[in-house]
């Protein structure tokens, strides 16, 4: 079992979903990236997914895409990510690590060797936002090998043929998107992931994470009573892209630390209520 599903096993055990942060690689710098990345799983991270940066982020909104151009500006490259993941592990075995990007990077690198340094450093999954499943096999088969997971995602427009090859070969999670666009510009509906979260469980036992439009604490703590994870981006990168010198550890640090409370005891609010 990997990290992943002994973390989101263990979580169900407790009857409480996943808290999983986005920051992007190098941002603003590697330095303070690193120190954020580091303390994250002591401000309540189940799960971290990081962002390697692309210069052409299409599923990102403009919170991610410019946290993207600053990790570049500041030197960011696929080996420097795995450099800070190998770093990371120095100090936790334990919290499940995603890597978040886009193929040109991983192609320019070269897919089985990028899979194999990248299982080598620590990472435990891949999402790789514009690669669909047809054409992931590129990646999946050398996964497979070193024992990483493929995540893939769904949307509200995914239908349930769609849905099946969606799940066919997926692994760790399904990432549920829940507005149609980009990232960090819409707010999601919770009734309205809420049904389509119900439907995806007809189809599979696989956790489901929830991300895309969450941005508060009360909204991270509705989808947490009923999806296995939450995941955060834009609202914690847009902190990082508007703090200026050292405050942005602590500051960003104390804001993820909101989020996993909220969604750490969700349901029990749910039940009190």
């Amino acid at each position: 079992m990997s990290r992943i599903s002994q973390r989101f096993a263990a979580l169900r055990n407790v009857n409480r979903a996943a808290f999983v942060p986005f920051i992007t690689a190098g941002d603003p710098d590697p330095a303070t990236c690193f120190e954020i990345l580091r303390r994250l799983p002591a401000a309540g991270a189940d799960v971290i997914e990081l962002g390697v940066p692309f210069s052409d982020p299409m599923a990102d909104g403009p919170a991610i895409q410019a946290s993207s151009l600053r990790a570049l500006n500041a030197g960011a490259t696929p080996g420097n990510v795995l450099e800070m993941v190998r770093a990371f592990r120095k100090f936790d075995r334990e919290t499940p690590l995603v890597l978040m990007g886009y193929y040109n990077p991983i192609h320019a690198y070269g897919a089985g060797h990028f899979v194999e340094e990248a299982a080598g450093a620590g990472v435990d999954g891949l999402i790789t936002v514009d690669l669909p499943p047809e054409e992931d096999a590129i990646l999946r088969s050398p996964a497979i090998a070193h024992e990483l997971d493929i995540i893939r995602l769904a949307t509200p427009t995914t239908d349930d043929s769609r849905l099946s090859t969606i799940l066919d070969g997926a692994t760790g999670f399904l990432y549920y998107v829940s507005v149609a666009g980009v990232t960090g510009t819409k707010s999601h509906s919770g009734q309205d992931v809420k049904r389509a979260l119900a439907r995806i469980r007809t189809h599979t036992r696989i956790p489901v994470a929830v991300g895309f439009g969450i941005k508060s604490p009360d909204q991270a703590g509705e989808i947490a009573r009923f999806a296995d994870g939450v995941v955060v981006g834009s609202a914690i990168v847009s902190r990082i892209g508007q703090s200026q010198g050292s405050p942005v550890i602590d500051d960003v640090l104390q804001f993820c630390g909101t989020l996993a409370e909220s969604v750490h005891a969700a349901r029990d609010r749910a039940v009190l209520e």
